[in-house]
């Protein structure tokens, strides 16, 4: 949760100890990490649910940035994903974090026309 909060990827409304104890209940093999002399360095919470597979929390430590983690994580899950005969991957960004736009163009993604809609269905925030 530490190195997530350092990339800026919590957000109050999601609690993400939750959102970690969920994904390694369900489909753990897409949750990848990165560690370097023992610590945690890189996350990317993958999942695929018969339709398309999601890219979440993928988070680079700051120091450890700009040396192809980030890039090793995606195409591990893409990896994973083609094996369990996934047909494409999605994954949501913020429209003013540009450095993170750029990177995914560079592996090939491209935006999407679509409007994003959601409705909490359980209200975890640790903070109500």
């Amino acid at each position: 949760v530490i190195l997530w909060e350092s990339c800026g990827l919590t957000r109050p409304w999601n609690n993400p100890e939750t959102d970690i104890f969920r994904k390694v209940s369900q489909q753990d093999d897409l949750f990848l990490v990165a560690i370097k002399d023992e610590q945690l360095i890189g996350t990317l919470m993958g999942g695929y649910d018969g339709h398309r597979g999601w890219i979440n929390y993928l988070a680079v430590h700051p120091h450890q940035q700009r040396l192809g983690i980030a890039t090793a994580l995606v195409q591990q899950l893409e990896k994973r994903l083609i094996a369990r005969g996934c047909p494409k991957l999605q994954l949501l960004v913020r429209k003013d974090n540009l450095n993170v736009l750029n990177f995914y163009e560079q592996l090939g993604y491209d935006e999407v026309e679509a409007v994003c809609l959601g409705k909490r269905l359980i209200n975890d925030s640790p903070h109500d």
